[in-house]
């Protein structure tokens, strides 16, 4: 029977992770599960308990939380890839993509249980936000495998992996806002967040883009790296995107004015946003962002990179962890 590891953040959702706990260990229960649960204490806490957690031989690692716990596990079973393994000494959460894959070891999948703000890993993964049916999922087991963005830059010299996306600009000054509201949850948050922004945060950086052989120079209100499909809950910023097809997603907007931001709010609402003049799309396995002018304020799956960047390095890493998510056919 697969035994499952459960790492909690019982301070996800605004304590709704410690909340579900109860409710979660009845379900799986329920659904016959092999399991153990853990909480998670400080930061990076879940990154070394997944990675503890494929040394002990585990079948699959659960994130209990939001998108910054998935991103910790996802972090942690990353670690567990590679053949040079970071101790908990370690200045660096996630070391450089190098070394072969460690032999004979087996394969670990990620699930995810959603209890977050924005939820946009599992989104974009195919793993539903509802706790209920994401037990459900678990039980059922199906498996898909994806690909792992790597960024180097800002607070990781050395390297970070995410799953759903990169924000650099506006959007991540929205997470930043977002992050500080103790009295909204889900998209409303990220929305209130947006509209703050806007008189917060309109100045574009110049930046230099690099990828696959193109180079754009402009001053960008905001550059969206995606593997998944939405970022803060329901802005749409890659909707074509698929997780598994070796290829970042890119969504480029130039400065505008503040007027012609709350213009495009519905875009990326609606994910119609590349039929609107300021924005530019594209895909890429390798981008580079570099500030010419001003700094860059970036997120990982929503978590800080940086505030005042320089330059960061992106790659995709092709099918390289497998999650627990709905099958095909029950995702239509």
């Amino acid at each position: 029977m697969p035994k499952y590891k459960i790492i909690v953040n019982p301070i996800a959702g605004r304590g709704a992770g410690e909340q579900a706990i109860p409710r979660i260990e009845r379900m799986l229960s329920e659904y016959g599960l092999d399991f153990d649960l853990v909480r998670t204490e400080r930061p990076w806490h879940a990154a070394d308990l997944a990675q503890e957690a494929v040394a002990a031989g585990y079948d699959a690692v659960v994130a209990l939380g939001g998108d910054g716990t998935s991103n910790e596990v996802l972090n942690g079973l990353m670690r567990a890839k590679i053949t040079h393994i970071p101790g908990p000494s370690d200045l660096s959460p996630a070391l450089p993509y190098e070394g072969r894959e460690r032999e004979g070891r087996k394969t670990c999948a990620m699930g995810v249980l959603c209890v977050g703000t924005g939820n946009d890993f599992a989104y974009g993964a195919g793993i539903p936000t509802d706790l209920e049916a994401g037990c459900w999922v678990l039980a059922q087991g199906h498996r898909r495998t994806i690909d792992v963005g790597r960024v180097a830059g800002g607070l990781y010299p050395q390297g970070r992996y995410f799953g759903n996306g990169i924000g650099i600009g506006f959007d991540a000054v929205v997470g930043f806002e977002a992050a500080k509201m103790r009295w909204l949850r889900g998209f409303l948050c990220y929305l209130v967040a947006v509209l703050k922004t806007v008189f917060l945060y309109y100045k574009a950086p110049l930046t230099t883009i690099e990828y696959d052989g193109q180079t754009i120079t402009q001053s960008s209100l905001l550059i969206s790296v995606m593997n998944g499909r939405r970022m803060g809950g329901g802005f749409m910023m890659a909707p074509e995107s698929k997780p598994d097809d070796g290829l970042f997603d890119l969504c480029i907007a130039r400065e505008v004015s503040r007027a012609r931001i709350f213009g495009l709010i519905p875009h990326f609402i609606q994910g119609t946003q590349a039929t609107q003049e300021p924005i530019r799309t594209g895909r890429a396995r390798r981008v580079v962002v570099t500030a010419m002018e001003g700094v860059l304020p970036a997120h990982a799956d929503g978590e800080t990179l940086c505030t005042e960047g320089r330059r960061l390095e992106l790659e995709l890493l092709p099918r390289q962890i497998e999650v627990i998510c709905q099958p095909p056919e029950a995702a239509q």
